[in-house]
């Protein structure tokens, strides 16, 4: 369930202005970190292809038989509620904490509160205490993240958790997503007809 399923290693981009460099990602690409317990983080800015990376490990994991799942993490605090709220907290939490790799995707785009940072200490801490891995993926510099949560002690729970152990690598560069032309641009069409 990778957000970008065709995404691959050999396809990543190395153009200087991505501040993205084969010699830091050729030692990940083994996936040792994964085996490892090790986590990757990925930041930058809307567009510059964190998801494309994250999804090209995620392949790669899988390519050398190892279990991976990807979640937008707005859509996994969601599910959490959810599990709180019908009784299946339990099975969601024993889930997430099953593959070899989690893919957090697009984290801190929104401010989390108490509950939902509370349910996602419980996924972090049970991957931690099992030496799992998560890829995650940010617009927000590390720095930035005690901001997105609610409750300054359980950041410093997941933070604990989550960078200590983590290879960082930060994009640059411009969006990657092509312009589509806006509907109602005729600055290309020859109007004088």
């Amino acid at each position: 369930n990778l957000s970008d399923p065709t995404a691959t290693l050999a396809d990543i981009d190395y153009a200087a202005e991505r501040n993205l460099r084969k010699a830091d990602i050729d030692p990940l690409a083994t996936c040792d970190w994964v085996r490892e317990g090790h986590n990757l983080i990925l930041t930058g800015a809307t567009g510059v292809g964190k998801t494309f990376v994250l999804s090209a490990f995620g392949h790669a994991a899988c390519m050398l038989g190892m279990t991976v799942r990807s979640y937008r993490t707005t859509r996994l605090l969601n599910d959490l509620a959810i599990g709180r709220g019908d009784g299946s907290y339990d099975k969601v939490l024993s889930d997430l904490g099953k593959p070899d790799l989690l893919i957090l995707d697009d984290f801190g785009i929104k401010q989390i509160d108490v509950e939902l940072s509370q349910d996602l200490l419980e996924v972090i801490d049970d991957r931690w205490r099992h030496q799992k891995s998560l890829g995650i993926s940010s617009q927000l510099p590390v720095k930035e993240w005690p901001n997105v949560f609610a409750d300054p002690t359980i950041c410093d729970s997941i933070m604990d958790r989550t960078v200590r152990n983590a290879y960082r690598i930060n994009l640059k560069g411009p969006s990657r997503r092509p312009t589509l032309p806006f509907a109602g641009d005729t600055s290309s069409k020859d109007m004088s007809a």
